[in-house]
């Protein structure tokens, strides 16, 4: 996932966080659905104790100099980084691990 790709997802993500009154008007379909098991916290690929999602895992580290996983705010601070799935979507995680959102596979 190249750097400007995770930079344009932060912002759609901050944007979407910062105004919480407009997501109950969107449509979802089924992929985006959060009862969708591909998007489900319960499923172990989106959960933050699979290694590949946690905060303790190198690739999500702020400190890894580069890291293009990085989500950073306003002010160029790290908020929260970026995980690709396997199947084309993202998980996006805050500092301390929590699952905060997700971004389904692109539906062709």
């Amino acid at each position: 996932m190249s750097k400007e790709k995770v930079i344009r997802i932060a912002v759609l993500l901050s944007a979407l966080m910062a105004t919480p009154q407009l997501a109950p008007a969107q449509v979802m379909d089924w992929a985006s659905s959060p009862f969708n098991w591909q998007n489900s916290p319960q499923n172990w690929d989106n959960s933050p104790l699979n290694w590949r999602n946690s905060p303790n895992n190198w690739e999500n580290s702020p400190q890894r100099f580069g890291n293009d996983r990085i989500i950073r705010g306003p002010t160029g601070s790290p908020e929260g980084y970026a995980v690709p799935r396997q199947d084309g979507g993202v998980n996006f995680f805050g500092l301390d691990g929590n699952r905060r959102g997700y971004l389904p596979p692109r539906q062709n």
